[in-house]
């Protein structure tokens, strides 16, 4: 199981070019990509290593040396039979394919055959996948980060996981062909633990029954979910928390604060637009009135657009800013 975001093609395509074309096993590939453009991946894939690669079909039967590549807007998902669901569940870390579906439905079918390796990428998505590997008895294998384009997928696995090998993206494929030599641990995940994997399994897939079900992990929280309105619950595992609605949507910590993030700045275009226009009409109104010889209604209207180009240029200047901190007023806006 492999997991790669941001700076993931050139990794992806430096560990095909170096798995050898006798790799006993299949090989399953989550990158985040745009939902509405087609994926390439496959194809580069295959041109660059002995391995083929492709997107596989829904239900079909997964074989030893293939590189199966969730295909654009869809989650890829490991079943117990053998066979592969590719699927449009609701997206995971705002993203579909994302990564955390994959890694929890291969723990709950496989258990401790897992490999798990979380490679370049931006935020988290992915480290509560390697969690549940790890849960069920698999390996866990993180790129170093000091050697990823973008680090924060790796160091947030690292931060929150038991991973067992830390390496740079040259020594992966050497790894996983030793790990493969090996005998797989003894050790699997306790029945409570794969019997809440499986039913997160089944949120991913649309179940109706897990989505209309009252038994989920977690418990209600505060928080709304940033993609359809609805309660999230949060999932407290020991050290980590994430969430999840009741329509499945499911967000880490990082993904979590940039849904909101993306929300606050929607409110803020949208609270500019109203500003502006609200100003605009404000002179209209008072040169409307000056004319007519009403000089107090056309100072009151005078009043209400420079309010109102305040309030504007406060919110342009948060938009303008790097983050959505709100800066702190100048002397003079404080002596108005």
């Amino acid at each position: 199981m492999i997991g790669a975001s941001a700076g993931g093609v050139e990794a992806l395509m430096t560990l095909a070019e170096a798995l050898p074309g006798d790799f006993g096993a299949p090989v399953f590939v989550t990158l985040h990509i745009p939902s509405d453009s087609p994926s390439l991946l496959p194809e580069l894939l295959s041109r660059k290593g002995k391995l083929r690669a492709k997107h596989p079909e829904d239900g079909e039967a997964y074989k030893a040396g293939v590189i199966y590549v969730a295909p654009p807007d869809q989650h890829m998902l490991i079943e117990r039979n053998g066979r592969l669901r590719v699927v449009r569940g609701p997206r995971e870390n705002r993203h579909r394919p994302a990564i955390d579906p994959l890694f929890r439905s291969a723990a709950s079918a496989a258990g401790p055959k897992v490999i798990g390796a979380i490679l370049t990428g931006t935020l988290d998505d992915g480290t509560a996948g390697l969690r549940a590997i790890k849960e069920a008895g698999g390996v866990a294998v993180v790129q170093d980060p000091a050697d990823a384009v973008y680090r924060s997928m790796p160091e947030s696995a690292l931060e929150n996981v038991d991973v067992d090998y830390v390496l740079p993206l040259r020594d992966i494929p050497k790894k996983l062909s030793e790990l493969l030599g090996q005998e797989p641990p003894a050790q699997e995940g306790s029945v409570q633990s794969l019997e809440a994997m499986m039913m997160e399994n089944r949120f991913s897939e649309m179940d109706p029954d897990a989505l209309q079900g009252e038994g989920r992990r977690g418990h209600p929280s505060a928080f709304s979910c940033p993609d359809c309105g609805g309660v999230l619950w949060e999932i407290d595992e020991e050290d980590y928390l994430r969430f999840r609605c009741r329509v499945g949507h499911a967000f880490s910590p990082e993904s979590m604060i940039g849904a909101q993030n993306d929300m606050l700045e929607q409110a803020l275009w949208s609270a500019l637009k109203t500003l502006e226009e609200n100003a605009h009409l404000s002179k209209r109104l008072a040169d409307r009135e000056r004319q007519r010889g009403h000089k107090w209604m056309a100072v009151r209207f005078e009043e209400r657009e420079k309010d109102a180009l305040a309030r504007a240029e406060a919110i342009q200047r948060v938009l303008a800013s790097s983050t959505n901190e709100v800066p702190q007023p100048t002397e003079e806006e404080v002596s108005r």
